[in-house]
């Protein structure tokens, strides 16, 4: 019977384990384990059935393979912090257990998107028998997924792709972010990158931007170009695509508050001495800020996030967008989370169930692109994620 292990216990975590828990024909049972236990009962109160819950330090790899060896998981979904996804890969790979995350590999001392980190143990998860899955999130995840459903539907070519990530909701904090602030604030103030006929351009933090009229009533916002790992994985799944550009959307607000935050150093990701004592600015900024979690009750609107893209079919030009508008209050009715979690935690939720009944199977490495998309978008649909189809041109 499938055996699922959870490790992590932040918003997106607390989304896959009550997914999880709603489809016990799926996932018969559910070990959900951090560092911290405490948050892990809490989460577990909230659920109709009973769930395990353990203690686990996911940098202490031996520790990780002494829960694995003791629940017997077919499966570790990993949503802990990116640093530790070499860490439980490792324990994956000791112990011939499948894997899953929603965010690649990124080392502590350096905010850097990178696959290849993780596309380096693929031979190895081959040789073991065993299959991983990479960023089964939103984006990356759902992006990537529209991308393969385009291509197999909609074209013969795909020749651009804009993913373009709009959180039109609002907190009433003076700032706050909607994922692990640690994370958020290196990605935003990392350097964006697009690719281009063939070769990554890089740009300033931020520095290029344009308006996009958002559907549904939300209307126009301003994006701004970033970088995003999905974009990496794509281009090399879909060899044809000669341009790739990842957008979000970000207040006045926020950005105001993260210039300032960055000109006293409190952004910074390298270690500095206060009181005889090392500390890491952004680690001692994240203590400060309101934890992501507690934002579900006070978040209203809408995100919406989707995939532009043009390409030909039977020889025309063609353009076409998909996407999801997602409510923070109806994911809070239902799961306790405001939407930023739950368009995370769902994607999770479903990769998993792809890989447990067998219709995503592989040894090795992969990313979402690689399989069929067709199974995974019905399962959107069903799981609270639907999807809405536009042809442009």
């Amino acid at each position: 019977m499938p055996k699922v292990m959870i490790i992590g216990a932040g918003g997106v975590s607390q989304v896959v384990t009550h997914k999880c828990a709603r489809v016990p024909e799926v996932f018969t049972d559910i070990l959900l384990a951090s560092r911290t236990i405490e948050k892990c009962d809490r989460i577990a109160a909230q659920l109709s059935r009973a769930i395990q819950t353990a203690r686990v330090d996911a940098d202490n790899v031996p520790e990780l393979v002494a829960l694995v060896e003791r629940f017997k998981p077919e499966l570790v979904i990993n949503v802990a912090l990116p640093y530790q996804d070499l860490h439980i890969m490792d324990a994956c790979l000791e112990t011939g257990v499948d894997y899953l995350d929603t965010a690649n590999y990124e080392p502590p001392d350096e905010a850097r998107f990178c696959y290849q980190w993780q596309w380096d143990y693929h031979e190895r998860f081959k040789e073991r028998g065993i299959m991983a899955l990479l960023g089964s999130g939103f984006d990356p995840g759902v992006t990537n997924v529209f991308c393969a459903w385009a291509k197999k539907h909609h074209f013969d070519e795909i020749e651009e792709i804009d993913i373009i990530d709009c959180n039109a909701g609002e907190h009433g904090q003076p700032f706050a972010t909607n994922f692990n602030p640690e994370i958020n604030i290196r990605e935003v103030t990392a350097k964006g990158r697009y690719f281009d006929q063939g070769r990554w351009v890089e740009t300033e933090p931020l520095a290029v931007a344009k308006e996009f009229d958002f559907p549904e009533g939300i209307g126009p916002r301003k994006i701004y170009l970033m970088y995003h790992e999905e974009l990496e994985s794509i281009v090399k799944h879909i060899p044809e695509v000669k341009k790739a550009r990842f957008w979000m959307t970000f207040s006045d607000n926020y950005l105001n508050h993260l210039e300032v935050l960055g000109n006293v150093g409190m952004t910074r990701i390298d270690p500095v001495m206060f009181n005889g004592q090392p500390i890491i600015p952004l680690k001692f900024l994240k203590a400060l800020l309101p934890d992501p979690m507690t934002l579900g009750p006070l978040t209203h609107g809408r995100t919406c996030i989707g995939c532009l893209i043009k390409g030909k079919k039977n020889g025309q030009d063609k353009t076409y967008y998909i996407y999801n508008i997602c409510d923070h209050q109806q994911c809070f009715a239902e799961v306790l989370s405001q939407a930023v979690s739950y368009t995370t935690g769902v994607p999770a939720m479903i990769g998993a169930m792809m890989m447990l009944t067998g219709i995503w199977r592989g040894h090795g490495v992969f990313n979402m692109e690689q399989f069929d998309p067709d199974p995974f978008m019905e399962k959107l649909k069903l799981h609270g994620l639907p999807w809405t189809e536009v042809i442009l041109s």
